[in-house]
């Protein structure tokens, strides 16, 4: 069985609740989080150049091999999205993906093979909009629905829904796996940041990472997941 541990993360472009933006204490929450796949959301500027917060050079020194598609020379993010992948899982692809938006929005998905086994993970941070969200999620699921494989999203869904599982797109196919409260950091309040998985997963263990340090390095709290992939479910072909 393959196991893998999932953490999402919107690091507020670096800056935490004590309006310092320092990107070491950002990855020092992310070395915490122990994970193999990290989503992670706002890791760019938002004006001119969208610079990214983040050197590509000291992440990878780090360890990790980056799926980003960057707006700008200068960036890491496509509207802010990336993943970061240990070594030893390969990325073969890597899109961005447009949603219907308000504002700046999109996601990045990255196509990953573990022990030969595909896999699907899309970073997404979604409108406050609420029909604008629903028209995105709706797009996301059908992508990852369509193409057979295990498919996780992860990221901020501006969802304030206690159920967002009733979002159109979702429907029985989909799992909405919500940690908790992750918003704001210091003191949590909505439960913000969410996964969304297809039926290859089981889920073995779910939180919101509530170090120390990560109560200070960014207005949202990491969540983290254990899953393991079902090799009973393997077979799942998507519904037409």
């Amino acid at each position: 069985m393959t196991e893998l541990t999932f953490a999402s993360y919107n690091v507020h472009k670096a800056v935490g609740a004590d309006r310092r933006r320092d990107p070491e204490r950002i990855l020092a929450v992310i070395d915490e989080l122990g994970a193999d796949v990290v989503g992670l959301q706002e890791v760019d500027l938002r004006l001119g150049p969208r610079a990214s917060v983040f050197e590509r050079a000291r992440l990878e020194h780090l360890g990790w091999q980056l799926a980003s598609v960057p707006m700008k020379p200068a960036s890491l993010g496509w509207h802010g999205n990336m993943l970061l992948v240990r070594e030893g899982l390969t990325i073969d692809a890597v899109d961005a993906v447009h949603l219907p938006r308000l504002e700046p929005r999109g996601a990045l998905t990255a196509s990953l093979r573990v022990d030969g086994q595909p896999i699907r993970v899309t970073s997404m941070h979604l409108d406050l909009s609420g029909l604008r969200r629903k028209a995105q999620l709706a797009l996301l699921c059908a992508a990852g629905r369509a193409s057979g494989q295990p498919a996780l999203m992860l990221g901020d869904l501006n969802a304030w829904l206690a159920h967002p599982e009733r979002l159109r797109g979702l429907h029985d196919y989909w799992s909405v796996l919500t940690p908790g409260r992750s918003f704001p950091a210091r003191g949590p309040l909505l439960s913000l940041d969410r996964m969304i998985v297809s039926p290859h997963w089981r889920c073995e263990q779910l939180e919101v990472f509530r170090s120390p340090l990560a109560r200070e390095a960014s207005d949202h709290l990491p969540i983290r997941a254990r899953l393991t992939l079902d090799a009973q479910n393997l077979g799942t072909a998507p519904t037409q």
